[in-house]
C-alpha cells in the first residue's frame, strides 16, 4: 500500500487534489493519502492534518504578514512527513510555501511530485533549475510551461489541464434558465470577485461600483454573484448591501450559470479560464498590494496575465492591471464584449481549447504519481 502526502493551500489546488485522491484510490484502493488541503481532498479521502482555509494568502507582503503561522504550518507538515514517511509528497501550486517543504522532503529523501508547478515561464526564471532539481517529476498542466523546464533539465512531462474534463454544463440552456429564475432577455452579468478575501476586499467594491454605473446605463441589466467553495454567501451578501443594488447569489451550478450569462466581471484566476471555456467572456481586473506589485514590476515579463490570452498569444478578452482597475474602465470594456455579440466571442474562446489537452488529465497524473513513488523516476 502507498502512502501519498499531499499539500494544496488554495481553491483550485483543493479541487485538483480531490480529483487526483479519486483517481489513485481508482488505482489502488486502499491507498493511505494525508497532508495539507481543503474540503473537497478530504471528501475525496485524503486525511487533512490542517486546513488551506486558514493559510490561502499570496503576495510578498501578504506573506510577511502571515509568516509566523506559515512557518508553523511548514514545521508541523516537515514532522508529519518525517514521522509518516510517505512514499511521495505530491505538490500542488502554492508555490511560495510548497518548495519550502519540498526541501524538508529533499533532506528527508522522500520523492517530490509537482503538479502545477511554480511559474518559471513568467517570472524568476531562474527558479526552474532549483525546482528541477528539487522534484523528482513535474507535472505541467499549460504547454507554455514546458520549455524552460526542459532548459533546466528537469524531469517533466504536459498532462494535459483538468478544467478539460471538468468544466461543462450539467443541464440543457433553456432548465439553466428556469433552475437559475434567467430572463434571457436582459443583460445578465456575472460577477465573480475571487476565492481569497483579501482578493475580495480589495476587488469586490470597485466591481460593485461598475455595476452600478453599467445598471444606469443599461436599465435591463440583471447582475448575478457566485461564491467560491471557500466562502460564504452570506459574507458576500452583506459586502454588497450598501451599493443598492439587487444581485442574485448562487452557490452551485457555476458552469451552467456561466454558460447562460453574457459576460463577467472577474477577479483574474483559474475562474477566468473555466469562463472562457464556457464561452463566457470576462473583464479581468487585479489588485495587489503596492509592495507586491513593485517587486512583481521587477521580475515579471509576460505580455498578458490571464489565462485565455496567454494561451491565445493575444487578447481576446480585456485585462485591467492595478490603477487601471476602475468602475468607468470596467463598463468600457464589458460595452465592447456586448457589442461583441455572445457569437463572435464565443469562436475567440474556443481557439483556445485544443491547446489545453484531451480528457483522462487525472488519471494520468496519478499514474505519474505512483510511478515516482515507485522510484521509476530518476532525477535528469
Amino acid at each position: 500500500m502507498h502512502k501519498i502526502m499531499f499539500s494544496a493551500g488554495e481553491v483550485s489546488g483543493d479541487m485538483h487534489g480531490a480529483n487526483l485522491a479519486l483517481a489513485l484510490k481508482k488505482i489502488e484502493p486502499d491507498i493511505r493519502m494525508f497532508g495539507f488541503g481543503g474540503t473537497m481532498m478530504q471528501q475525496a479521502g485524503v486525511e487533512l492534518a490542517a486546513d488551506m482555509a486558514q493559510y490561502s494568502v499570496m503576495g510578498f507582503y501578504e506573506v510577511l504578514l502571515n509568516l509566523r503561522r506559515l512557518v508553523k504550518l511548514r514545521n508541523k507538515l516537515g514532522a508529519l512527513m518525517e514521522r509518516e514517511k510517505p512514499d511521495v509528497l505530491v505538490l500542488i501550486d502554492y508555490p511560495d510555501f510548497n518548495w519550502r517543504l519540498a526541501s524538508i522532503a529533499n533532506k528527508l529523501k522522500i520523492p517530490v511530485f509537482s503538479y502545477i508547478p511554480p511559474s518559471a515561464w513568467a517570472w524568476r526564471k531562474g527558479r526552474a533549475k532549483k525546482v528541477a532539481k528539487m522534484a523528482d517529476m513535474i507535472a505541467a498542466i499549460f504547454p507554455f510551461e514546458m520549455a524552460v523546464y526542459e532548459k533546466a533539465g528537469a524531469n517533466i512531462e504536459f498532462v494535459g489541464n483538468p478544467l478539460v474534463e471538468t468544466v461543462r454544463a450539467s443541464m440543457q440552456k433553456e432548465n439553466a434558465y428556469k433552475y437559475f429564475s434567467i430572463d434571457g432577455t436582459k443583460k445578465n452579468i456575472l460577477l465573480l470577485p475571487g476565492s481569497r478575501r483579501q482578493e475580495i476586499k480589495s476587488i469586490l467594491p470597485v466591481m460593485l461600483k461598475a455595476a452600478q454605473l453599467f445598471a444606469t446605463k443599461n436599465g435591463n441589466a440583471v447582475f448575478h454573484m457566485v461564491a467560491a467553495q471557500n466562502i460564504e454567501v452570506q459574507e458576500l451578501h452583506k459586502m454588497t448591501l450598501k451599493y443598492g443594488l439587487k444581485i442574485n447569489f448562487h452557490k452551485d451550478k457555476l458552469y451552467d450559470l456561466m454558460k447562460i450569462c453574457d459576460i463577467a466581471f472577474a477577479t483574474s484566476g483559474t475562474v477566468v479560464l473555466e469562463a472562457a471555456l464556457m464561452g463566457l467572456p470576462s473583464v479581468v481586473l487585479y489588485r495587489m498590494s503596492r509592495v507586491t506589485y513593485y517587486i512583481a514590476k521587477m521580475f515579471v515579463s509576460v505580455q498578458f496575465f490571464s489565462l485565455p490570452n496567454i494561451l491565445a498569444g493575444k487578447g481576446i478578452i480585456p485585462e485591467l492591471l492595478q490603477n487601471k482597475v476602475t468602475p468607468e474602465n470596467i463598463v468600457a470594456a464589458a460595452d465592447s464584449l456586448i457589442q461583441n455579440g455572445r457569437a463572435k466571442n464565443n469562436e475567440m474562446l474556443e481557439s483556445i481549447r485544443y491547446k489545453l489537452g484531451k480528457p483522462g488529465v487525472s488519471a494520468r497524473t496519478a499514474e505519474l504519481i505512483i510511478k515516482t513513488a515507485d522510484g521509476r523516476f530518476t532525477q535528469a
